[in-house]
């Protein structure tokens, strides 16, 4: 019985951050499915700024559905966050892959697509504060083993991720080789790969009903309580902007480069018009995420999150510094670029992707996690949005003959500075972290005269008390053992 239990807690950790996949996934086919579209209707989908629009809407519903759930998965529950967000991410995936216009318009079709993209956003956004969130909370439930909580959150959630890049890669390119490249086929192939989307939030739904809330909601929630914020903010304001401004520049760097993937392979490539051999690089490029986030959670627990962060970073900006002074010998042996480019996206997943979301999530107290964890993760995806307009004036600013090279030399000088912001702005998780952090939180509060009482759930909002009752057994057996 105790390992069937265990197995069962395990479970409950990948339930809640598996759905992060889709994240991966919708924001990687994007790329795929913009450069079918704009082969489709070159002059409606590029000349009207849909091709922009597309994507910038896809970080603005992100960022709405990251402040809104955060509010949320603090005040209603993390559960009711997770399914509304694998519910709307299944509906409007679905609904974009069946777009249409009415009466055929071209137009109408590109202008649903983008309100789809939107709303899609949303529900990515939102998985972020409830999934995340409820995933680190079940990494320190009883039945987990010690030393390896932070590897089970970084597997669950930021590889994750990854696969989702890596399989939004491969699915067009799979489709182009059964349908062919022809504009019929192209129809077919977009659509596909958008509804293929549908089926990850689907799988996880079922599961997600099942759940019952994290234990360490149950206890902790100020659900039936007031906020008091101002003593949140004064205990918590350090370790909040050290977090965001990580993740600001983080995301800054990150998702730009993730642009700069199609230089590589038009470099590689050529004036090609053939799309399985650019989509067959991508998959390629991607496939350099895979050993950072996997190899950095293996190590994570060991070496301490807010440690592998900065030694990632640092390294991270010295591989970035020499492709920025041997950019023009790298460019004329692209196998040694990609190389060096892939090294230059490993370091960065086994440092700030993985460790970025975990330090978010197992900073703060669980009261107001989806709170803090939303608004972080917010102003990391606004970075990204300014990094996106921003890169194409950098390259323009650099001299002629160093265009190419200026990101790298911005993006390795931004990972010395975010480096730099964590060693002084933010503390090392150990294991057990949220369980140590959540009792001198009410204490704190205690201190302050607020009463602490009223804070948990209620034995009516957990499933008739049966889950607090569990809890209560667990929690005795794990001092057991400990004693």
């Amino acid at each position: 019985m105790p390992a069937r239990k265990g197995i069962g807690k395990l479970a409950m950790v990948f339930a809640c951050g598996s759905a992060l996949f889709s994240d991966g996934y919708q924001n990687g086919v994007v790329g795929e499915i913009n450069t079918i579209l704009a082969r489709l209707y070159p002059d409606s989908y590029t000349q009207n700024s849909y091709s922009v629009l597309f994507n910038s809407m896809g970080f603005a519903g992100t960022v709405v559905g990251m402040l809104v759930f955060g509010y949320l998965a603090d005040r209603i529950g993390r559960k009711f966050g997770m399914i509304a967000a694998t519910l709307i991410v299944a509906v409007f995936t679905l609904l974009a892959a069946s777009a249409y216009g009415a009466g055929g318009s071209t137009t109408g079709m590109l202008q649903a697509l983008i309100a789809y993209r939107f709303l899609t956003g949303i529900g990515i956004g939102a998985e972020y504060p409830a999934g995340s969130v409820a995933c680190s909370e079940s990494t320190e439930d009883p039945g987990i083993t010690k030393g390896r909580q932070h590897l089970l959150f970084a597997l669950a959630t930021n590889s994750m991720i990854d696969w989702g890049f890596v399989i939004a890669a491969f699915v067009p390119w799979l489709l182009l080789y059964v349908c062919g490249e022809s504009d019929r086929a192209l129809h077919y192939v977009w659509r596909a790969a958008f509804g293929v989307g549908v089926v990850p939030p689907v799988l996880v739904l079922f599961w997600r009903f099942k759940m019952a809330e994290p234990l360490r909601f149950q206890k902790e929630s100020m659900k039936n309580t007031t906020t008091p914020y101002w003593l949140i903010f004064k205990r918590y304001w350090r370790s909040f902007l050290g977090l965001s401004l990580a993740w600001f520049i983080y995301d800054f760097i990150a998702y730009p480069f993730g642009i700069y993937s199609s230089t590589i392979v038009y470099t590689i490539i050529g004036k090609t018009t053939d799309l399985k051999t650019t989509f067959g690089w991508n998959i390629v490029i991607n496939l350099f995420y895979i050993p950072g986030t996997v190899g950095g959670a293996f190590i994570v627990d060991r070496v301490g999150p807010r440690r592998l962060m900065i030694s990632m970073l640092l390294t991270q900006a010295v591989v970035g510094f020499i492709m920025s002074g041997l950019y023009t010998q790298l460019s004329s042996h692209i196998a040694a670029f990609a190389v060096v480019y892939g090294l230059f996206l490993t370091f960065g997943e086994a440092g700030p992707g993985n460790c970025l979301g975990l330090l978010a999530s197992k900073s703060w107290p669980t009261a107001i996690r989806g709170q803090a964890y939303g608004l972080a993760a917010a102003i990391g995806k606004i970075g990204a949005f300014c990094g996106t307009w921003a890169f194409p004036a950098i390259i323009k600013a650099f001299p002629k003959g160093k265009k190419d090279s200026g990101p790298f030399w911005v993006g390795s000088g931004l990972a010395v500075l975010s480096a730099i912001i964590v060693y002084f702005l933010l503390d090392e998780i150990p294991e057990d972290h949220m369980t140590n952090e959540d009792q001198a939180f009410r204490e704190y509060l205690e201190a302050n005269k607020y009463d602490t009482s009223l804070m948990g759930l209620r034995p009516d909002q957990i499933n008739g008390g049966k889950e607090l009752e569990s809890q209560s057994e667990d929690e005795k057996a794990s001092q057991d053992v400990k004693a």
